[in-house]
Protein backbone atom coordinates (compact mmCIF):
# COMPACT_ATOMS: atom_id res chain seq x y z
CA UNK A 1 0.00 0.00 0.00
CA UNK A 2 2.81 2.39 0.88
CA UNK A 3 4.62 1.61 -2.39
CA UNK A 4 1.46 2.34 -4.35
CA UNK A 5 1.11 5.78 -2.76
CA UNK A 6 4.76 6.52 -3.44
CA UNK A 7 4.35 5.52 -7.08
CA UNK A 8 1.36 7.85 -7.47
CA UNK A 9 3.32 10.68 -5.84
CA UNK A 10 6.22 10.15 -8.21
CA UNK A 11 3.95 10.24 -11.26
CA UNK A 12 2.27 13.40 -10.00
CA UNK A 13 5.69 15.00 -9.75
CA UNK A 14 6.49 13.91 -13.29
CA UNK A 15 9.10 11.31 -12.28
CA UNK A 16 8.64 7.91 -13.89
CA UNK A 17 11.80 6.01 -12.99
CA UNK A 18 12.67 3.88 -9.96
CA UNK A 19 15.99 3.40 -8.20
CA UNK A 20 15.84 -0.34 -8.86
CA UNK A 21 15.37 0.28 -12.56
CA UNK A 22 18.42 2.52 -12.68
CA UNK A 23 20.54 -0.03 -10.79
CA UNK A 24 19.52 -2.67 -13.32
CA UNK A 25 20.45 -0.39 -16.23
CA UNK A 26 23.81 0.59 -14.70
CA UNK A 27 24.94 -3.06 -14.89
CA UNK A 28 24.83 -2.87 -18.68
CA UNK A 29 27.94 -0.71 -18.99
CA UNK A 30 26.48 2.81 -19.23
CA UNK A 31 28.48 5.46 -17.44
CA UNK A 32 26.86 7.40 -14.63
CA UNK A 33 26.34 10.57 -16.70
CA UNK A 34 23.97 8.75 -19.08
CA UNK A 35 21.84 7.00 -16.45
CA UNK A 36 18.33 8.29 -15.64
CA UNK A 37 18.15 10.61 -12.64
CA UNK A 38 16.03 9.30 -9.77
CA UNK A 39 14.02 11.51 -7.42
CA UNK A 40 16.76 11.82 -4.81
CA UNK A 41 19.31 12.91 -7.45
CA UNK A 42 17.27 15.87 -8.68
CA UNK A 43 18.10 19.29 -7.29
CA UNK A 44 16.76 21.94 -9.68
CA UNK A 45 13.72 23.93 -8.54
CA UNK A 46 11.82 26.55 -10.53
CA UNK A 47 14.16 29.19 -9.07
CA UNK A 48 17.19 27.44 -10.59
CA UNK A 49 15.60 27.41 -14.05
CA UNK A 50 14.50 31.02 -13.62
CA UNK A 51 18.03 32.23 -12.84
CA UNK A 52 19.59 29.86 -15.39
CA UNK A 53 17.80 31.35 -18.40
CA UNK A 54 17.70 34.89 -17.05
CA UNK A 55 21.49 34.84 -17.12
CA UNK A 56 21.58 33.46 -20.65
CA UNK A 57 19.49 36.19 -22.28
CA UNK A 58 21.77 39.18 -21.69
CA UNK A 59 24.94 38.49 -23.63
CA UNK A 60 27.03 40.38 -26.17
CA UNK A 61 25.95 38.47 -29.34
CA UNK A 62 22.27 38.98 -28.44
CA UNK A 63 22.78 42.73 -28.20
CA UNK A 64 24.52 42.66 -31.59
CA UNK A 65 21.51 40.84 -33.06
CA UNK A 66 19.13 43.54 -31.82
CA UNK A 67 21.32 46.12 -33.54
CA UNK A 68 20.61 44.25 -36.77
CA UNK A 69 16.87 44.09 -36.07
CA UNK A 70 16.72 47.90 -35.94
CA UNK A 71 17.55 47.95 -39.67
CA UNK A 72 14.70 45.66 -40.69
CA UNK A 73 12.20 48.53 -40.87
CA UNK A 74 10.13 48.02 -37.71
CA UNK A 75 9.68 50.72 -35.08
CA UNK A 76 11.54 50.29 -31.75
CA UNK A 77 8.26 49.47 -30.00
CA UNK A 78 7.49 46.72 -32.50
CA UNK A 79 10.97 45.26 -32.11
CA UNK A 80 10.48 45.12 -28.34
CA UNK A 81 7.14 43.36 -28.78
CA UNK A 82 8.61 40.93 -31.33
CA UNK A 83 11.35 40.01 -28.84
CA UNK A 84 8.83 39.33 -26.08
CA UNK A 85 6.68 37.30 -28.48
CA UNK A 86 9.79 35.34 -29.45
CA UNK A 87 10.41 34.49 -25.79
CA UNK A 88 7.02 32.77 -25.60
CA UNK A 89 7.90 30.63 -28.62
CA UNK A 90 11.29 29.73 -27.12
CA UNK A 91 9.72 28.95 -23.73
CA UNK A 92 7.15 26.70 -25.42
CA UNK A 93 9.87 24.74 -27.21
CA UNK A 94 11.98 24.41 -24.07
CA UNK A 95 9.07 23.23 -21.92
CA UNK A 96 7.64 20.80 -24.47
CA UNK A 97 10.95 19.24 -25.46
CA UNK A 98 12.06 19.20 -21.82
CA UNK A 99 9.17 17.05 -20.64
CA UNK A 100 10.79 13.70 -21.56
CA UNK A 101 13.89 14.58 -19.56
CA UNK A 102 11.77 15.71 -16.62
CA UNK A 103 9.55 12.62 -16.61
CA UNK A 104 12.19 9.95 -17.16
CA UNK A 105 15.34 11.68 -15.91
CA UNK A 106 17.18 10.98 -19.17
CA UNK A 107 19.82 13.28 -20.73
CA UNK A 108 19.57 14.68 -24.25
CA UNK A 109 21.72 11.92 -25.78
CA UNK A 110 19.25 9.26 -24.60
CA UNK A 111 16.26 11.41 -25.53
CA UNK A 112 17.75 11.65 -29.01
CA UNK A 113 18.28 7.89 -29.03
CA UNK A 114 14.60 7.32 -28.24
CA UNK A 115 13.78 9.33 -31.38
CA UNK A 116 16.42 8.36 -33.95
CA UNK A 117 17.49 4.93 -32.68
CA UNK A 118 20.76 3.67 -31.19
CA UNK A 119 22.75 4.20 -34.39
CA UNK A 120 20.63 6.97 -35.87
CA UNK A 121 21.15 9.26 -32.87
CA UNK A 122 24.86 9.60 -33.55
CA UNK A 123 24.67 12.03 -36.49
CA UNK A 124 22.18 14.59 -35.07
CA UNK A 125 23.90 14.24 -31.70
CA UNK A 126 27.27 14.94 -33.28
CA UNK A 127 25.97 17.97 -35.16
CA UNK A 128 24.29 19.51 -32.11
CA UNK A 129 26.63 18.49 -29.34
CA UNK A 130 29.96 18.59 -31.12
CA UNK A 131 29.92 20.78 -34.23
CA UNK A 132 27.39 23.45 -33.17
CA UNK A 133 28.22 23.44 -29.46
CA UNK A 134 32.00 23.56 -29.76
CA UNK A 135 31.96 26.17 -32.53
CA UNK A 136 29.54 28.35 -30.55
CA UNK A 137 31.61 27.84 -27.41
CA UNK A 138 34.69 29.16 -29.16
CA UNK A 139 32.88 32.07 -30.81
CA UNK A 140 31.22 33.14 -27.55
CA UNK A 141 34.57 32.99 -25.77
CA UNK A 142 36.24 35.13 -28.39
CA UNK A 143 33.42 37.71 -28.51
CA UNK A 144 33.44 38.07 -24.73
CA UNK A 145 37.25 38.20 -24.63
CA UNK A 146 36.97 41.50 -26.51
CA UNK A 147 35.07 42.83 -23.48
CA UNK A 148 37.73 41.40 -21.17
CA UNK A 149 40.35 43.18 -23.27
CA UNK A 150 38.57 46.50 -22.64
CA UNK A 151 38.38 45.73 -18.91
CA UNK A 152 42.08 44.89 -18.60
CA UNK A 153 42.94 48.00 -20.63
CA UNK A 154 41.11 50.21 -18.13
CA UNK A 155 43.44 49.05 -15.35
CA UNK A 156 46.55 48.51 -17.43
CA UNK A 157 46.59 50.61 -20.63
CA UNK A 158 50.02 49.28 -21.58
CA UNK A 159 48.58 45.78 -21.82
CA UNK A 160 46.90 46.71 -25.11
CA UNK A 161 50.31 47.22 -26.76
CA UNK A 162 52.03 44.10 -25.41
CA UNK A 163 53.89 42.05 -27.98
CA UNK A 164 54.15 44.85 -30.52
CA UNK A 165 53.64 43.29 -33.95
CA UNK A 166 53.25 39.76 -32.55
CA UNK A 167 50.57 37.89 -34.48
CA UNK A 168 49.29 34.37 -33.83
CA UNK A 169 47.24 33.36 -36.88
CA UNK A 170 45.47 36.73 -36.98
CA UNK A 171 45.30 37.67 -33.30
CA UNK A 172 47.70 39.90 -31.32
CA UNK A 173 49.26 38.98 -27.99
CA UNK A 174 46.82 41.03 -25.82
CA UNK A 175 43.85 39.46 -27.58
CA UNK A 176 45.32 35.97 -27.31
CA UNK A 177 45.94 36.39 -23.57
CA UNK A 178 42.41 37.75 -22.97
CA UNK A 179 40.89 34.90 -24.99
CA UNK A 180 42.95 32.28 -23.13
CA UNK A 181 41.97 33.66 -19.72
CA UNK A 182 38.25 33.79 -20.54
CA UNK A 183 38.38 30.38 -22.24
CA UNK A 184 39.96 28.89 -19.10
CA UNK A 185 37.27 30.37 -16.84
CA UNK A 186 34.53 28.89 -19.04
CA UNK A 187 36.13 25.46 -19.03
CA UNK A 188 36.41 25.52 -15.21
CA UNK A 189 32.72 26.47 -14.89
CA UNK A 190 31.88 23.63 -17.27
CA UNK A 191 33.86 21.16 -15.18
CA UNK A 192 31.81 22.17 -12.14
CA UNK A 193 28.62 21.02 -13.88
CA UNK A 194 25.08 21.85 -12.84
CA UNK A 195 25.80 22.51 -9.14
CA UNK A 196 28.41 25.17 -9.85
CA UNK A 197 26.24 26.64 -12.60
CA UNK A 198 23.26 26.94 -10.25
CA UNK A 199 25.36 28.86 -7.71
CA UNK A 200 26.86 31.00 -10.46
CA UNK A 201 23.46 32.01 -11.90
CA UNK A 202 22.06 32.65 -8.42
CA UNK A 203 24.76 35.32 -7.96
CA UNK A 204 24.34 36.62 -11.51
CA UNK A 205 20.57 37.10 -11.45
CA UNK A 206 20.37 40.10 -9.06
CA UNK A 207 23.37 41.70 -10.80
CA UNK A 208 21.47 41.54 -14.10
CA UNK A 209 18.62 43.55 -12.63
CA UNK A 210 20.97 46.14 -11.17
CA UNK A 211 23.22 46.58 -14.20
CA UNK A 212 20.88 46.34 -17.17
CA UNK A 213 18.08 48.32 -15.55
CA UNK A 214 20.71 50.90 -14.58
CA UNK A 215 22.04 50.99 -18.15
CA UNK A 216 18.49 51.41 -19.43
CA UNK A 217 17.85 54.35 -17.11
CA UNK A 218 21.11 55.95 -18.31
CA UNK A 219 20.13 55.41 -21.96
CA UNK A 220 16.66 56.91 -21.52
CA UNK A 221 18.14 59.98 -19.83
CA UNK A 222 20.88 60.23 -22.47
CA UNK A 223 18.24 60.14 -25.22
CA UNK A 224 16.18 62.86 -23.56
CA UNK A 225 13.32 60.56 -22.62
CA UNK A 226 11.77 57.22 -23.58
CA UNK A 227 9.63 58.96 -26.20
CA UNK A 228 12.75 59.87 -28.17
CA UNK A 229 13.85 56.24 -28.16
CA UNK A 230 10.46 55.06 -29.43
CA UNK A 231 10.46 57.76 -32.11
CA UNK A 232 13.99 56.99 -33.32
CA UNK A 233 14.49 55.65 -36.82
CA UNK A 234 17.92 54.56 -38.14
CA UNK A 235 19.15 55.54 -41.59
CA UNK A 236 17.72 52.87 -43.90
CA UNK A 237 19.14 54.28 -47.13
CA UNK A 238 20.27 51.39 -49.31
CA UNK A 239 18.85 48.84 -46.87
CA UNK A 240 16.27 46.30 -48.09
CA UNK A 241 13.04 46.51 -46.07
CA UNK A 242 10.30 43.91 -45.77
CA UNK A 243 6.63 43.76 -44.78
CA UNK A 244 6.01 44.05 -41.00
CA UNK A 245 4.62 40.50 -40.73
CA UNK A 246 7.68 39.06 -42.47
CA UNK A 247 10.01 41.08 -40.23
CA UNK A 248 8.21 39.75 -37.16
CA UNK A 249 8.77 36.21 -38.42
CA UNK A 250 12.43 36.96 -39.18
CA UNK A 251 13.00 38.27 -35.66
CA UNK A 252 11.19 35.33 -34.09
CA UNK A 253 13.20 32.93 -36.24
CA UNK A 254 16.48 34.63 -35.28
CA UNK A 255 15.72 34.52 -31.56
CA UNK A 256 14.53 30.91 -31.72
CA UNK A 257 17.62 30.00 -33.78
CA UNK A 258 19.83 31.36 -30.97
CA UNK A 259 18.00 28.98 -28.62
CA UNK A 260 17.73 26.12 -31.13
CA UNK A 261 20.63 24.18 -29.63
CA UNK A 262 19.50 24.49 -25.97
CA UNK A 263 15.89 23.72 -26.94
CA UNK A 264 16.99 20.47 -28.59
CA UNK A 265 19.19 19.36 -25.67
CA UNK A 266 17.12 20.81 -22.84
CA UNK A 267 16.72 17.32 -21.34
CA UNK A 268 20.27 17.71 -20.01
CA UNK A 269 18.78 20.26 -17.60
CA UNK A 270 15.19 19.06 -17.12
CA UNK A 271 16.46 15.62 -16.08
CA UNK A 272 17.45 17.33 -12.83
CA UNK A 273 14.09 18.97 -12.11
CA UNK A 274 12.39 18.27 -8.80
CA UNK A 275 8.99 18.20 -10.47
CA UNK A 276 7.31 18.83 -13.80
CA UNK A 277 5.85 22.03 -12.41
CA UNK A 278 9.34 23.31 -11.56
CA UNK A 279 10.62 22.99 -15.12
CA UNK A 280 7.44 24.41 -16.70
CA UNK A 281 7.07 27.37 -14.34
CA UNK A 282 10.79 28.08 -14.00
CA UNK A 283 11.62 27.97 -17.70
CA UNK A 284 8.52 29.85 -18.78
CA UNK A 285 8.87 32.64 -16.23
CA UNK A 286 12.65 32.94 -16.61
CA UNK A 287 12.54 33.31 -20.39
CA UNK A 288 9.51 35.63 -20.43
CA UNK A 289 10.73 38.05 -17.74
CA UNK A 290 14.28 37.80 -19.07
CA UNK A 291 13.16 38.89 -22.53
CA UNK A 292 10.85 41.64 -21.28
CA UNK A 293 13.85 43.21 -19.54
CA UNK A 294 16.12 42.44 -22.49
CA UNK A 295 13.70 43.88 -25.06
CA UNK A 296 13.43 47.22 -23.27
CA UNK A 297 17.07 47.42 -22.20
CA UNK A 298 18.70 46.35 -25.48
CA UNK A 299 16.67 48.69 -27.69
CA UNK A 300 16.96 51.57 -25.20
CA UNK A 301 20.71 51.19 -24.66
CA UNK A 302 21.58 50.91 -28.34
CA UNK A 303 19.34 53.77 -29.45
CA UNK A 304 20.04 55.92 -26.37
CA UNK A 305 23.78 55.52 -26.91
CA UNK A 306 23.43 56.38 -30.60
CA UNK A 307 21.47 59.54 -29.81
CA UNK A 308 23.86 60.57 -27.03
CA UNK A 309 27.07 60.08 -29.02
CA UNK A 310 25.60 61.37 -32.28
CA UNK A 311 26.50 58.26 -34.31
CA UNK A 312 24.63 55.03 -34.98
CA UNK A 313 26.39 52.68 -32.60
CA UNK A 314 25.13 49.10 -32.44
CA UNK A 315 27.98 47.57 -30.45
CA UNK A 316 27.09 47.67 -26.76
CA UNK A 317 30.78 47.31 -25.82
CA UNK A 318 31.67 50.54 -27.63
CA UNK A 319 28.88 52.37 -25.83
CA UNK A 320 30.04 51.14 -22.42
CA UNK A 321 33.70 51.81 -23.25
CA UNK A 322 32.90 55.47 -23.99
CA UNK A 323 31.49 56.08 -20.51
CA UNK A 324 33.52 58.37 -18.29
CA UNK A 325 32.53 56.59 -15.06
CA UNK A 326 35.16 53.87 -14.54
CA UNK A 327 33.31 51.90 -11.78
CA UNK A 328 30.20 51.77 -13.99
CA UNK A 329 32.24 50.54 -16.97
CA UNK A 330 33.90 47.84 -14.86
CA UNK A 331 30.62 46.61 -13.36
CA UNK A 332 28.84 46.47 -16.74
CA UNK A 333 31.64 44.60 -18.47
CA UNK A 334 31.93 42.10 -15.62
CA UNK A 335 28.21 41.35 -15.79
CA UNK A 336 28.36 41.02 -19.60
CA UNK A 337 31.22 38.56 -19.16
CA UNK A 338 29.25 36.60 -16.54
CA UNK A 339 26.14 36.37 -18.72
CA UNK A 340 28.28 35.06 -21.57
CA UNK A 341 29.74 32.42 -19.25
CA UNK A 342 26.21 31.40 -18.26
CA UNK A 343 25.13 31.13 -21.89
CA UNK A 344 28.27 29.26 -22.87
CA UNK A 345 27.91 26.70 -20.11
CA UNK A 346 24.20 25.97 -20.56
CA UNK A 347 24.09 26.03 -24.35
CA UNK A 348 27.52 24.81 -25.38
CA UNK A 349 30.04 23.16 -23.10
CA UNK A 350 27.57 21.03 -21.09
CA UNK A 351 25.85 19.56 -24.20
CA UNK A 352 29.21 19.01 -25.92
CA UNK A 353 30.55 17.10 -22.92
CA UNK A 354 27.44 14.92 -22.67
CA UNK A 355 27.52 14.13 -26.39
CA UNK A 356 31.16 13.12 -26.28
CA UNK A 357 30.26 10.89 -23.34
CA UNK A 358 27.36 9.40 -25.34
CA UNK A 359 29.52 8.74 -28.41
CA UNK A 360 32.22 7.04 -26.33
CA UNK A 361 30.36 5.91 -23.17
CA UNK A 362 33.06 3.56 -21.90
CA UNK A 363 36.01 5.90 -22.44
CA UNK A 364 34.75 9.45 -21.88
CA UNK A 365 32.78 10.75 -18.90
CA UNK A 366 31.35 14.24 -18.48
CA UNK A 367 34.51 15.93 -17.15
CA UNK A 368 36.73 14.39 -19.82
CA UNK A 369 34.16 15.58 -22.35
CA UNK A 370 34.44 19.15 -21.05
CA UNK A 371 38.23 19.09 -21.39
CA UNK A 372 38.16 17.61 -24.89
CA UNK A 373 35.50 20.05 -26.08
CA UNK A 374 37.42 22.94 -24.52
CA UNK A 375 40.67 22.01 -26.26
CA UNK A 376 38.95 21.62 -29.64
CA UNK A 377 37.22 25.01 -29.23
CA UNK A 378 40.65 26.59 -28.74
CA UNK A 379 42.39 24.74 -31.56
CA UNK A 380 39.81 25.80 -34.18
CA UNK A 381 40.91 29.42 -33.56
CA UNK A 382 37.43 31.04 -33.44
CA UNK A 383 38.86 34.50 -34.09
CA UNK A 384 39.55 33.33 -37.65
CA UNK A 385 35.82 32.78 -38.20
CA UNK A 386 35.20 36.34 -37.07
CA UNK A 387 37.37 37.65 -39.90
CA UNK A 388 34.62 36.99 -42.44
CA UNK A 389 31.16 37.89 -41.18
CA UNK A 390 29.35 36.38 -44.16
CA UNK A 391 30.95 32.96 -43.64
CA UNK A 392 30.01 33.04 -39.93
CA UNK A 393 26.34 33.64 -40.61
CA UNK A 394 26.34 31.05 -43.40
CA UNK A 395 27.82 28.52 -40.99
CA UNK A 396 25.41 29.36 -38.18
CA UNK A 397 22.40 29.33 -40.53
CA UNK A 398 23.35 25.86 -41.71
CA UNK A 399 23.77 24.58 -38.15
CA UNK A 400 20.45 26.15 -37.20
CA UNK A 401 18.84 24.54 -40.23
CA UNK A 402 20.05 21.15 -38.98
CA UNK A 403 18.82 21.63 -35.43
CA UNK A 404 15.35 22.91 -36.43
CA UNK A 405 14.42 19.65 -38.20
CA UNK A 406 15.83 17.63 -35.28
CA UNK A 407 13.61 19.48 -32.79
CA UNK A 408 10.57 18.99 -35.05
CA UNK A 409 11.11 15.22 -35.23
CA UNK A 410 11.76 14.93 -31.48
CA UNK A 411 8.48 16.68 -30.67
CA UNK A 412 6.48 14.65 -33.18
CA UNK A 413 7.95 11.36 -31.91
CA UNK A 414 7.44 11.98 -28.19
CA UNK A 415 3.97 13.53 -28.25
CA UNK A 416 2.22 11.90 -31.22
CA UNK A 417 4.01 8.63 -31.97
CA UNK A 418 5.27 7.50 -28.54
CA UNK A 419 2.40 9.34 -26.80
CA UNK A 420 4.77 10.51 -24.03
CA UNK A 421 5.93 7.00 -23.15
CA UNK A 422 9.51 5.72 -23.21
CA UNK A 423 10.51 2.16 -22.32
CA UNK A 424 13.71 2.66 -20.33
CA UNK A 425 14.54 -1.05 -20.31
CA UNK A 426 14.59 -1.08 -24.11
CA UNK A 427 16.21 2.34 -24.42
CA UNK A 428 19.13 1.30 -22.21
CA UNK A 429 19.57 -2.01 -24.00
CA UNK A 430 22.42 -4.42 -23.41
CA UNK A 431 24.79 -3.45 -26.23
CA UNK A 432 26.26 -6.96 -26.41
CA UNK A 433 22.87 -8.62 -26.83
CA UNK A 434 20.90 -6.35 -29.13
CA UNK A 435 17.49 -7.58 -30.11
CA UNK A 436 16.12 -6.85 -33.57
CA UNK A 437 12.61 -6.35 -32.15
CA UNK A 438 13.78 -3.52 -29.88
CA UNK A 439 11.98 -0.33 -30.96
CA UNK A 440 15.06 1.81 -30.35
CA UNK A 441 17.62 -0.39 -32.08
CA UNK A 442 19.33 0.77 -35.25
CA UNK A 443 18.11 3.75 -37.29
CA UNK A 444 14.64 5.30 -37.34
CA UNK A 445 14.42 5.70 -41.12
CA UNK A 446 11.33 7.91 -41.01
CA UNK A 447 13.14 10.33 -38.68
CA UNK A 448 16.10 10.52 -41.06
CA UNK A 449 13.91 11.07 -44.11
CA UNK A 450 11.99 13.87 -42.41
CA UNK A 451 15.18 15.47 -41.08
CA UNK A 452 17.07 15.36 -44.37
CA UNK A 453 14.19 16.71 -46.49
CA UNK A 454 13.56 19.56 -44.03
CA UNK A 455 17.30 20.27 -43.83
CA UNK A 456 17.68 20.53 -47.61
CA UNK A 457 14.69 22.85 -47.88
CA UNK A 458 15.69 25.09 -44.96
CA UNK A 459 19.25 25.67 -46.23
CA UNK A 460 18.26 26.03 -49.89
CA UNK A 461 18.36 29.81 -49.61
CA UNK A 462 22.11 29.66 -48.94
CA UNK A 463 22.65 28.31 -52.45
CA UNK A 464 19.67 29.60 -54.46
CA UNK A 465 19.42 33.40 -54.36
CA UNK A 466 15.70 33.44 -55.20
CA UNK A 467 15.06 31.37 -52.05
CA UNK A 468 17.15 33.53 -49.73
CA UNK A 469 14.14 34.27 -47.54
CA UNK A 470 13.80 30.55 -46.77
CA UNK A 471 17.16 30.68 -44.97
CA UNK A 472 15.99 33.71 -43.00
CA UNK A 473 13.19 31.50 -41.66
CA UNK A 474 15.29 28.33 -41.54
CA UNK A 475 14.39 27.14 -38.06
CA UNK A 476 10.66 27.77 -38.42
CA UNK A 477 10.52 26.08 -41.83
CA UNK A 478 12.86 23.23 -40.89
CA UNK A 479 11.13 22.42 -37.61
CA UNK A 480 7.60 22.65 -39.01
CA UNK A 481 8.39 20.67 -42.16
CA UNK A 482 10.18 17.83 -40.38
CA UNK A 483 7.36 17.63 -37.82
CA UNK A 484 4.74 17.26 -40.59
CA UNK A 485 6.75 14.83 -42.74
CA UNK A 486 7.62 12.58 -39.81
CA UNK A 487 4.01 12.34 -38.66
CA UNK A 488 2.89 11.63 -42.21
CA UNK A 489 5.41 8.80 -42.54
CA UNK A 490 4.73 7.26 -39.10
CA UNK A 491 0.99 7.64 -38.78
CA UNK A 492 0.14 6.32 -42.24
CA UNK A 493 1.54 2.87 -41.27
Amino acid sequence: METGKKGIALLEKGIDVSTGEVEKISQRGYNEDLLPKTEDQRSMSWKNYFTLWMGSVHNIPNYAAVGGFLFLGLSPANIMFALVLSSLVVAGLMILNGKAGAKYGIPFSMHLRSTYGTLGAKLPGFLRGIVAAIAWFGLQNYTASLALLILIGKFWPGFLTLGGNFNFFGIGLPGLIAFTIFWGINVLIGLGGGKVLNKFTAILNPLIYVVFIGMTVWAINAAGGFGNILAYRPNLEGVTTYSPILVYLMIINSVVAVWAAPSSSVADFTQNTKSMKDQVFGQGLGLFIGYVIFAVSSVSILIGGSIYYGVEEWNVLNIVNNWGNLPAVILCIIVLLMTTISTNATGNIVPAAYQLSALFPKKINYKKGVLIAGVISYVIMPWKLMENQESIYTFLNMIGAVIGPVVGVMLAQYYFVAKQKINLDDLYMDEENNKSNNAYYGVNKAAYIATIIALVVSISGEFISSLKMVSSLSFIIGCGLSFAIYLLLKLKK
